[in-house]
């Protein structure tokens, strides 16, 4: 049966939160007295801004996933959230201050009777909020990768959930989430939550050992928990988590790769879908937890639960609110269970290879089809360039010599890649395979690895005149080929056998080279 419509402040004595607010809300109650006060809204919590600082407040709620029914209960939940977050964004986290009623029946931050508690932070520019930048056009590239080094700073440092099943743990989230989502759904809604609980049960069973093999391997960590837009602010060119799931460790406690898929996610269903390729494709470079690559057969699931979520959010903002004014909260709802179910129906994966000497554009090329290419949210693209850097373990913008291009060289990094890609095929992931692959053996060794998975595939050869070919080599800057005016020359030289993979003219524009490619892969141009 499902949950009915619960006023705002239905877990507390709405006279006293209502007088709550009021104080928060005069600038005269502050040490630093600051106008207009402004205020933000989320489902479980108000946040005051306040000249130079943030106080934020739980609502009084009882709901599925948490409760903030009682003093006790927000006061712990509070504290817990400025010290998961303080060593994660130290600049924006001040404490914990106590708002107490006076001998005189007035409120006041201190001691005396105490009837709530606010977190206190530095506030920070709102136009700030990775929400706010996405919501004004497709994220940078250097946004994304500095997100993508974000999350896997975070991975790297919090500690791993010991002794915790990685499949109990999606299971218990989904069967909850589920239970929810169908508890609190109008009839019209009801059935796409249904779907999603039946398909994603389905797929934990599938997975089961796979998440369980990923928690004994320590992939499973105290994680962010809530890691989406909103709750990642840029500052000074970089991005500061804030806001960590404090309610439930249990929620928390999770699998790396479902930490990260929820920014995924976020990015995917506003539109971005190449910015949330950019932050996969980092991610995984990085390397943070170890498992990445096998991980990548859990994104169908965890981007759907992610979604699901968000899905449930909606919901239960639209069940404190009015009926005949919940209209929004209701699509928006419905319009993330679609996404989940979307993501439950992945495309089926392949691989593309793109070669071709220095200078005829691979990478660009291989960047711009990894978005429109296999499951959610594109390819992994794996370059030998970034390949070879790892093997001398050096920064991808270090210059590497002559010497580390040698042909003994050469083939552990094209090993290691044939490695990678056969991985990430047999895990249910698309790959784009980019280097200059001018050995037919090579070529040959790549087509190799989908043949035998039964996976589709297409090559596609790149040209270029010479001279093209040295000016965007010479006009490279923060990248990790070292190719440069001889090498180009050298390479020219080289007899690279008869190549049957789609020859694309590059030497004209990127987009036109793209539509080339497209128009050879049989993919539409839009």
């Amino acid at each position: 049966m499902p949950r009915q419509r619960q006023p705002l402040d239905f877990a507390g004595s709405g006279l006293e939160e209502t007088e709550l607010i009021a104080f928060l809300s005069d600038p005269a109650s502050y040490p630093e007295p600051a106008e207009p006060i402004d205020r933000i809204e989320t489902h479980a919590a108000r946040v005051f801004l306040v000249g130079r600082k943030a106080y934020k407040i739980k609502k009084r709620i009882k709901l599925p996933f948490l409760d903030f029914s009682t003093l006790a209960s927000r006061k712990q939940a509070l504290e817990r959230e400025f010290e998961l977050n303080r060593d994660h964004a130290p600049e924006l986290y001040l404490g914990v201050s106590p708002i107490s009623r006076t001998p005189d029946g007035s409120f006041s931050f201190g001691e005396d009777e105490i009837v709530d508690y606010a977190l206190v932070m530095n506030r920070f520019d709102q136009e700030g909020l990775l929400a706010r930048i996405s919501a004004r056009g497709p994220l940078p590239s250097t946004i994304a990768r500095e997100l993508a080094d974000m999350v896997a700073r975070y991975h790297r440092a919090v500690p791993i959930a010991a002794g915790t099943s990685g499949a109990d743990l999606m299971r218990d989230t989904i069967t909850g989430l589920a239970a929810g989502l169908t508890d609190a759904a109008p009839a019209s809604a009801v059935e796409v939550m249904k779907e999603f609980a039946r398909r994603s049960l389905a797929e934990v069973v599938l997975l089961g050992p796979l998440l369980e093999a990923r928690g004994v391997a320590g992939h499973v960590r105290r994680c962010h928990g809530d890691l989406h837009l909103g709750n990642i602010v840029l500052r000074d060119g970089r991005a500061v988590p804030f806001d960590a799931l404090e309610f439930d460790e249990r929620l928390a406690c999770t699998d790396v790769f479902y930490d990260l898929a929820f920014l995924l996610m976020d990015l995917d269903v506003r539109g971005d879908r190449t910015a949330a390729n950019i932050v996969l494709n980092a991610y995984v470079t990085a390397e943070p937890t170890g498992g990445e690559i096998e991980g990548l057969a859990t994104l169908p699931l965890f981007l759907a639960t992610r979604a699901a979520v968000r899905a449930l959010v909606a919901l239960e903002s639209a069940l404190q609110k009015p009926e005949g004014q919940d209209a929004d909260d209701v699509d928006r709802a419905r319009s993330y269970a679609n996404a989940a179910n979307t993501y439950l129906s992945p495309r089926p994966p392949m691989l593309i290879a793109v070669g071709g000497l220095s200078g005829t554009g691979k990478s660009t090329l291989s960047a711009s089809l990894a978005s429109r290419i296999g499951p959610a949210p594109g390819a992994l693209v794996l370059r030998t360039d970034v390949e070879r850097k790892k093997l001398f373990d050096v920064p991808e913008t270090f210059h590497l010599t002559v010497e580390h291009y040698a042909e003994q060289a050469s083939d552990e990094v094209y090993a290691v890649l044939y490695d990678k890609t056969h991985r990430a095929l047999a895990a249910g992931h698309a790959v784009i395979f980019d280097g200059v692959s001018a050995k037919v053996a090579e070529r040959d060794r790549i087509e190799e690895i989908a043949r035998k998975l039964g996976i589709a595939f297409a090559g596609l050869w790149l040209e270029a005149p010479l001279e093209t070919q040295i000016a965007r080599v010479e006009a490279r800057r923060g990248d990790a080929s070292d190719s440069n005016e001889a090498v180009v020359r050298a390479q020219a030289e080289r007899d690279v056998g008869e190549v049957h993979w789609h020859r694309i003219d590059a030497g004209k524009t990127p987009e036109h080279a793209l539509n080339l490619a497209l128009e050879a892969l049989g993919l539409s141009q839009s």
